[in-house]
């Protein structure tokens, strides 16, 4: 049912923004386009502090060169360059979110690769059309101003199908909401399949077969982080640390490749990719912490965090007997409540060895190393 919510909800999101793109390549064609400066940064020679922008006339494109459109008021710093890069992040995230649910794809070595092959480059494509289009109809002030672009676009530029653009927007958000539900809560999901969380969330509805604890966490957490902070900080939070946890994972993915060359990998790319994206992330990280310090710093805390709850939570083993029960009786009343049961597994798939053999060398990893 998730699956299918989302892809009605994705196919609505991209009609919208498919509506947003034609009707801004329209206004571009017929010459209607708002430059995004002020008439006075553009003619210096005119003394003035008045900030309204200049409304070329149909079938003037000065606005859209590149003397116009790059022209800064002033020259932004490395670090806030890659402060935008890092919010920007937040709404090309999704490709990370696909490895939450490979369990669940269906053949996963051949369409988890395809899929983030496809998604990342029509993304970006949408994303980049999406905001010339706005650029093109609406000015600075107007975007700082809207608390939801889109809807300030319908307003100004679809008349009477304005209404349209309200309902996709909660619809994205709906669909944006419950794709991150769907594949977070396997994340915890997973975590207490391994010992990392309580055995509660590892557990599944009887029937239905979905996570009900994993998911009931991360709706609460949602509404507490939410609760608890503003939009433009959360973004940072959030971005920081998302970025922050792939570089440690990809730095993990070269020392593997590195210490054991011969392990089997269902699925395996050039190291190009890993080394250049570890470039991009330690510039970014880097520039993105010496911009906002702040910031960046109460992320880090934030992750941090995890440490004492990882070392009294699982390191610790010699818990008291009390903490046990606690445990026992909280795990007892969840599975009463969500009707909740450990799943079931193929005793054949976890009988798989820990270290598999290279296919192309024929050796294993083990004997690689001796």
């Amino acid at each position: 049912m998730a699956t299918r919510i989302q892809d009605v909800f994705t196919v609505g999101k991209l009609m919208a923004l498919g509506l947003i793109i034609v009707v801004g390549l329209v206004q571009i064609c017929n010459g209607n386009i708002i430059s995004p400066w002020p008439r006075a940064l553009l003619l210096p020679e005119i003394k003035t502090n008045k900030l309204k922008c200049v409304i070329y006339p149909p079938g003037n494109y000065e606005a859209l060169t590149p003397q116009v459109t790059f022209s800064l008021e002033r020259t932004p710093s490395v670090g806030q360059i890659a402060l935008a890069f890092l919010q920007a992040s937040f709404a090309f995230s999704g490709w990370n979110f696909l490895n939450y649910v490979t369990e669940e794809v269906v053949e996963p070595r051949r369409n988890l690769p395809r899929a983030i092959y496809i998604s990342i480059p029509l993304v970006t494509f949408v994303y980049t059309l999406t905001n010339i289009a706005y650029f093109s109809s609406m000015s600075p002030e107007e975007l700082l101003s809207s608390n939801a672009v889109a809807v300030t676009f319908g307003e100004k530029l679809l008349g009477m199908f304005s209404v349209i653009m309200p309902i996709s927007v909660a619809l994205s958000t709906f669909g944006g909401i419950n794709g991150y539900l769907f594949t977070s809560s396997r994340l915890c999901f997973s975590g207490a399949r391994e010992g990392h969380l309580p055995s509660l969330l590892a557990m599944i509805h009887y029937k239905n077969c979905t996570p009900i604890p994993a998911l009931l966490v991360c709706c609460a957490a949602t509404i507490v982080i939410l609760c608890i902070g503003e939009t433009y900080n959360l973004i940072n939070y959030v971005s920081f640390i998302n970025y922050l946890s792939y570089g440690v994972t990809i730095a993990g993915l070269l020392y593997y490749r590195w210490k054991k060359p011969n392990l089997y990998r269902p699925i395996k790319v050039n190291l190009l990719v890993p080394v250049c994206y570890l470039m991009f992330w330690a510039l970014l990280l880097g520039f993105s912490l010496y911009s906002e310090p702040v910031v960046c710093g109460v992320g880090l805390v934030i992750m941090l965090t995890g440490v004492p709850v990882y070392f009294l939570g699982v390191h610790w083993k010699e818990k008291p007997k009390c903490v046990y029960n606690f445990i026992e009786r909280a795990t007892y009343v969840g599975q009463r409540l969500c009707f909740v049961v450990f799943p079931q597994f193929d005793p054949i798939k976890i009988a798989t060895p820990s270290e598999w053999t290279d296919r192309s060398s024929g050796r294993s990893s083990l004997s690689a190393n001796s």
